[in-house]
């Protein structure tokens, strides 16, 4: 929900003719209510309520932030506003908008969109997924009243350029500008009148034209990698990316990650010319943090008070299984460079000063935000534009039929009179041999230079989509100085933009001497283009093969090879799985991948979220990397969150009567590697248990074997239809490592343990998961479509069961307490309407035992919230009063100084003067009555200083205390 603007009667200062200072109205009972209730800040807030924070901040994965300031003077809020915007890949909705006051505490306010793609890979359809691909570093910026997101993809069609004019509530337009660009940074050059540019790479430049829709001109190598490979930030194997462009005093600041030996670090790049050497301007460069692995990131303007602005980085540090957490980290600059952090030290959980302060109250409003969120599912989240996009679907492929079922390689006995149909792939000489398998001859292989050196075909023409192709071949080597067995395997190159190798058979461990048979099966997803497909036969990969010319290199002979292509069953998007079906999440939630709409509702039951099994797992998927996807991966609606540390506590309350046999569904903490507590239903009983998959990960999958039971964690249900989990995530105890805790009840007070804390969770060094590990709902079947799961409630807290605390509900009674002393007059009556609901929902809850911290935690923290709120948009009564402070010279020597009142309201009103010269009593005044304070100084000279006015009143029943500060100045007599 988007912060609102404080609105009170007295905001302007009612108080009439007021000279200088500002009027604090305090109720006579608000130092009494703040002492009683003083909320946590959130849990993905390290704002310490001091006037500093920690860094890295927000506790939770916001990796490759883009961060964009809307001045004041631009919008209609009255200071300055911040939106985030972050990389989200495989998730839907995917690039968040957050948004910010103070830099420190954020709230997920959009989304850019709700699908990116409705094609089989980012809908886990068909086959295809887009793990570790989709959308990656995007740029957001504000220009000329309208608000800019470039998104870049890694397997979707590569750069989009969307927009809107109301960032928070509009629907956004989409460009397609028809290829990739490596980390976008979208940049207008306002010193050149305002011409758009994408800086992106290791870094090149395109120019857009004026309407932001193509690229009207291509500036490669503006800053060339290779001129700064000696530098100590660089490095001359180091990455060099994730570039983003900003003008600051003449200079045009390139700043980017590097990853020299010694670690992550960020390097900055300036020339006054945005082309660089390219304008004859070549970039300078230096090396501007190297400390404790915080980089890749955006610069942030922040007004300083003088019509200025200081410059800030906001740059994120890998802190996994959490993820890429994000820091705001001061920078001092010298000469036109910054130094970040303390003197180029930025200590992990170190404190720094804030750059924005507001007002108590909206400082206390800010810490409740979060980009997470408990959940009680009533769909009374609002409906979002962003969930009317519209598609057109795409239709199944038509076959060429006379392509099926025949065989599609030539000569693939190797009978015929020389080598045609057969190409040589990599450098490879082909013969015929009279060493055959089955007939005459075979084909064999020398020379060869490279593992992937071998016999090809080209298939171009003969592969279609929906197809499945089962391939096979028959190998053998006899090099005596070869190993006993090596492995082989069938590859598919796809060529056209981005060559792309597909290991189409198992890799199969041959032995020498004697004929092996390699097959698989494969089909091609429908995101890959057919224009240039090549089949090949190769030893598996290996670095420096001609170190090992026997190993790796050695003559083969291949017999009897056959590609045949069989139709399957094309899974073809429907119109209402990508239609709204009434349901609103709130924007703390992602899917897994972009949901079927017709298999989860909020609506179905109400005060539940229904998950559906449309379809039954089928083990078939492979990430880009290779390696199966589990059941688990493949389940498309997961509905997840962002876990946060350095401890976390989720709990739910299932109601299995709806699964199916077979059907599987729980709470998991996951990522490639994951745990999970989950009901499973088998032979029409109901078990709940705790399932591990860690790593090292297998290229192939038992799949029933990897989401079994942990021995020794598992329970019968018996007829119960309704159990609650709980998962207790730890990634404080061992660094890096994310140990979970599950326990189970039927009641929600008394709990059971599932064993023992299971783990460890660890970053995919493989990057198909490239994020922090998430927690999710989930439901999958295995056996047959229909069976579902509904759920009550997702409570987090950060309090684990480990840590035997007592249940402690001091925080939700104080929060109870102080709505209850609140008056309904004095707020708007929709802010009023949102905590009333949530003050009942507390109550409700106080009514039953608690079971856990969770259930204490959640309603106070959704109630502290709406409290928060209230406190910036409180309507307190006045006291309208104009004060007038005159000095004057007495006998020639001395300073008599003179306050006068007058009661502009409707209330008699008492008021004292107080003064470094005493204190007066002025009594009660009546409306529209003057009165006044004579105070002698007994100074003839009486340097500025201030004069304090106090009414005191009582309006509308309440006893209401307002003062006004006066400056005076200095004044001299003889």
């Amino acid at each position: 929900m988007s912060p609102l603007n404080r609105g009170t009667r007295v905001a302007s200062l009612a108080v009439a003719g007021l000279l200088t200072g500002a009027g604090l109205i305090v109720p006579a009972n608000a130092a009494e209510a703040a002492d009683e209730w003083d909320p946590d800040p959130s849990y993905t807030s390290t704002d310490q309520g001091d006037g500093t924070y920690t860094v890295p901040g927000l506790n939770a994965d916001v990796p490759d932030v883009s961060v964009e300031r809307v001045p004041a003077s631009e919008n209609d809020e009255g200071r300055d506003v911040y939106y985030m915007i972050s990389t989200t890949m495989q998730l839907s909705p995917g690039a968040p908008i957050m948004k910010s006051y103070d830099l420190v505490n954020w709230q997920t306010v959009n989304y850019v969109y709700d699908r990116l793609d409705v094609s089989d890979a980012y809908s886990l359809r068909n086959g295809s997924n887009s793990y570790g691909q989709g959308q990656w570093a995007s740029s957001l910026r504000y220009h000329d009243g309208t608000y800019y997101v470039l998104v870049n993809s890694l397997n979707l069609g590569g750069a989009y350029i969307y927009r809107t004019d109301d960032i928070e509530n509009g629907a956004w337009e989409r460009t397609p500008l028809g290829r990739s660009l490596h980390d976008p940074s979208l940049f207008f050059d306002d010193a050149n009148g305002g011409t758009p540019y994408i800086v992106y790479g290791g870094v090149s430049a395109v120019r857009l034209n004026d309407d932001l829709t193509a690229i009207d001109q291509e500036y490669p190598d503006i800053i060339p990698r290779g001129e700064y490979a000696g530098e100590s930030y660089v490095g001359s194997s180091g990455l060099f990316e994730g570039a983003q462009a900003f003008y600051i005093d003449g200079y045009y600041y390139v700043v980017m990650i590097t990853w020299p030996a010694s670690g992550r670090q960020v390097a900055m790049f300036r020339s006054r010319s945005l082309l660089g050497h390219l304008a004859g301007e070549p970039y300078e460069s230096r090396g501007v943090l190297n400390s404790n692995g915080f980089a890749q990131g955006s610069l942030v303007p922040v007004a300083d008070g003088d019509a200025g602005d200081d410059w800030y980085g906001f740059f994120f540090r890998d802190t996994f299984p959490i993820g890429r957490i994000p820091a705001l980290i001061p920078a001092t600059w010298n000469d036109g460079w910054p130094t970040f952090g303390d003197n180029g030290v930025v200590p992990v959980n170190g404190a720094f000063a804030k750059p924005i302060r507001l007002t108590p109250e909206q400082e206390r409003f800010e810490q409740q935000k979060s980009i997470v969120a408990s959940d009680d599912f009533r769909n009374d989240a609002p409906h979002r534009a962003y969930q009317d996009q519209q598609w057109e679907l795409p239709q199944p492929p038509q076959l060429d039929e006379s392509l099926i079922g025949v065989e599609l390689l030539d000569d693939a006995d190797a009978e015929a009179e020389g080598t045609a149909g057969w190409i040589s792939n990599e450098g490879a000489a082909l013969s015929k041999t009279p060493d055959a398998r089955t007939g005459a001859s075979a084909l064999a292989v020398t020379g060869r230079t490279l593992t992937g050196s071998g016999p090809a075909q080209n298939v171009t023409d003969r592969l279609q989509h929906g197809v499945e192709y089962e391939v096979s071949a028959w190998v053998k080597y006899d090099n005596p100085a070869s190993p006993a067995t090596r492995q082989f395997v069938m590859t598919v190159r796809y060529g056209g933009a981005g060559t792309k190798f597909v290991n189409v058979t198992p890799a199969a461990a041959l032995t020498r001497g004697q004929w092996g048979r390699l097959s698989g099966t494969f089909t091609v997803p429908v995101s890959q283009p057919l224009d240039d497909a090549r089949l090949f036969i190769e030893t598996t990969w290996t670095a420096n093969p001609a170190e090992a010319p026997d190993t790796h290199l050695m003559d083969f002979t291949v017999d009897d090879a056959s590609l045949v292509g069989h139709p399957i069953s094309v899974e073809a998007p429907h119109p209402d799985e990508v239609a709204p079906n009434g349901s609103n999440l709130d924007l703390a939630w992602e899917w897994n991948h972009a949901p079927d709409n017709r298999y989860w509702s909020l609506t179905d039951r109400d005060g539940w979220l229904r998950l559906t099994n449309g379809k039954v797992v089928t083990g078939a998927y492979q990430h880009r990397n290779g390696g199966e996807l589990t059941w688990l991966e493949e389940a498309r609606n997961t509905l997840s969150q962002r876990t946060f540390g350095p401890r976390q506590s989720v709990e739910t309350k299932l109601d299995v009567s709806g699964m199916k046999d077979g059907d599987v569904a729980g709470l998991a903490a996951y990522n490639r590697d994951f745990s999970y507590v989950a009901v499973k239903r088998t032979g029409g009983v109901n078990t709940v248990g705790v399932v591990h998959r860690g790593q090292p990960f297998a290229a192939s999958v038992d799949q029933a074997a990897v989401e079994g039971f942990v021995p020794g964690a598992t329970a019968p249900l018996g007829s119960a239809t309704e159990v609650h989990l709980k998962a207790d995530l730890d990634f404080e105890s061992i660094p890096g490592q994310l140990f979970t805790a599950f326990s189970y009840s039927l009641d929600g007070v008394t709990w059971q343990s599932l064993g023992q804390p299971v783990g460890p969770l660890r970053l995919d060094g493989g990057l198909t998961h490239f994020m922090g590990h998430r927690v999710g709902l989930f439901s999958y079947a295995t056996k047959q479509t229909g069976g579902h799961v509904d759920v009550d409630h997702f409570l987090l807290s950060d309090t684990l069961t480990a840590q035997g605390l007592p249940l402690d509900e001091s925080t939700l009674d104080a929060a109870i307490a102080h709505a209850g002393e609140l008056v309904e007059s004095e707020y708007p009556a929709d802010a009023w309407a949102a905590m009333q609901d949530v003050l009942q929902q507390a109550r409700v809850a106080k009514q039953s035992p608690f079971g856990t911290q969770n259930q204490i935690d959640a309603p106070e923290r959704a109630l502290s919230y709406q409290l928060a709120r209230l406190g910036t948009l409180r309507e307190t009564p006045a006291i309208v009063f104009s004060v007038d402070v005159t000095d004057r010279c007495v006998a020639g020597k001395f300073v008599h100084r003179t306050v006068k009142i007058t009661n502009g309201d409707a209330v008699d009103a008492v008021f004292t003067v107080s003064s470094e010269y005493g204190d007066r009593e002025l009594g009660v005044v009546t409306p529209g009555a003057d009165a006044s304070a004579a105070i002698n100084t007994r100074r003839a000279d009486v340097p500025p200083g201030e004069v304090i006015v106090t009414a005191t009143a009582t309006v509308g029943g309440e006893s209401v205390q307002v003062q006004q500060k006066v400056s005076t100045a200095e004044h001299r007599c003889g």
